[in-house]
């Protein structure tokens, strides 16, 4: 299957899928189809001109980063209307998730856009929107994507681009997700803790001391332990309030240099979000998922999943399970001495990705592009219907 085939897949859901899950997704928005074809743009081609092409140097390739919860902000998105398709995207995204993202997004309040069953598909409808404003600027990065991972949430866009599930499925899937985060979270007063460390930190120590404290506190069964492995010595912490206040606390026994409370509103990535398991498995067992046309690595273990059954299965464990981003960067990025880095994009709100890399891979960083989403980086001509609405 050649690569340039592969970029067609991302988009082709809007009523597809819908219409073969009829009693479990909302009914298309009118002109689904044509957004499908619209989305598909110039990616298709025919395999035998491709593959008589000369091949690529590694120089050449490009890899397709996305960003996750917490990279959030009002007015993400203004600077992607002008571009063709993206107001489909939001069109869509409206009837399959009741309320209008778009507004939303741009205009906030804030507040409401930090709530896990909002900023969730905020996230990832504007990781995708982005991906079309990429292609319209430079069609040769998405022609020429190698491989694809996404922060958490993330992961949803960055399968729907590989073409392993559709737009409007993996959106529902993202709805139920963050929803069933949302309730979970409320249940219990937890968090997460961002901490720079230095060599000596011992982090699965300083976890056990903490749940030990919030035993004595009266807490049963307390949860802390690391939720996202960020970069060499930087990991997030998640689990009970108490804990981690604990270790804001006692940061200088720990050897910790920073650490700060992020503004979520649970413990994610831990056992903490066990009630949201069933229903985000029971959405994935309606959902076609097929095998990435694009390499896309798994937040579990940080390799490319390799069978459309381990992308159902993953996913819900991921839920309950540490992000090893830095493992993923590894894998993305290791190779020989001399070997040129593809160039990097990351698509969606935020250059936290971008940071993390450099702090995982300083020579792969300086190959690191943004695309933004706030601005409009030039007039890119936009369709004079499309202006009209």
């Amino acid at each position: 299957m050649s690569l340039r085939v592969a970029r067609a897949p991302w988009a082709r859901g809007l009523g597809a899928a819908c219409r073969r899950r009829a009693s479990s997704f909302p009914v298309p928005p009118p002109g689904a189809k044509s957004v499908a074809e619209l989305l598909r743009g110039a990616t298709e081609a025919e395999e035998a001109p491709w593959a008589a092409e000369t091949r690529r140097t590694p120089g050449q390739c490009s890899v397709l980063l996305f960003p996750g919860q917490g990279s959030q902000q009002v007015g993400m998105g203004r600077g992607l209307l002008a571009y063709p398709r993206v107001r489909e995207l939001y069109a869509a995204a409206r009837r399959v998730l009741g309320y209008d993202l778009l507004e939303l997004s741009l205009h906030g309040p804030q507040e409401a856009l930090d709530r896990t069953a909002h900023c969730q598909p905020a996230v990832f409808v504007a990781s995708l929107a982005a991906v079309e404003k990429l292609h319209h600027l430079q069609p040769a990065v998405i022609e020429n994507c190698v491989a694809a991972a996404g922060f958490s949430v993330g992961e949803f866009a960055a399968l729907v681009f590989a073409g392993a599930m559709e737009f409007s499925e993996g959106l529902y899937a993202v709805k139920i997700r963050a929803e069933a985060m949302q309730e979970a979270s409320e249940a219990v007063p937890s968090g997460m803790l961002s901490v720079l460390g230095r060599p000596p930190s011992k982090f699965t120590f300083a976890c056990l001391e903490a749940q030990e404290h919030c035993k004595s506190l009266g807490i049963e069964d307390p949860v802390c332990e690391v939720s996202n492995y960020l970069f060499p010595e930087c990991r997030v912490i998640s689990g009970h309030l108490e804990a981690l206040k604990f270790l804001q606390k006692n940061s200088s026994k720990y050897h910790f240099r920073r650490t700060k409370l992020l503004p979520v509103s649970g413990g994610f990535h831990t056992r903490l979000m066990e009630p949201a398991l069933e229903p985000l498995a029971q959405v994935l067992k309606t959902i076609s998922i097929k095998k990435p046309l694009v390499s896309v690595h798994s937040n579990i273990s940080g390799n490319r999943y390799m069978h459309p059954k381990h992308i159902q299965e993953l996913l819900v464990q991921q839920v309950v399970a540490p992000v090893k981003w830095e493992q993923t960067m590894h894998a993305i990025y290791e190779r020989k001495k001399g070997t040129a880095f593809p160039q990097t994009f990351e698509v969606g709100p935020g250059q936290q990705l971008g940071t993390i890399l450099k702090n995982c891979n300083l020579q792969a960083w300086k190959s690191y592009s943004h695309v933004d989403v706030l601005q409009a980086t030039e007039d890119p001509d936009p369709d004079p219907e499309e202006s009209l609405r």
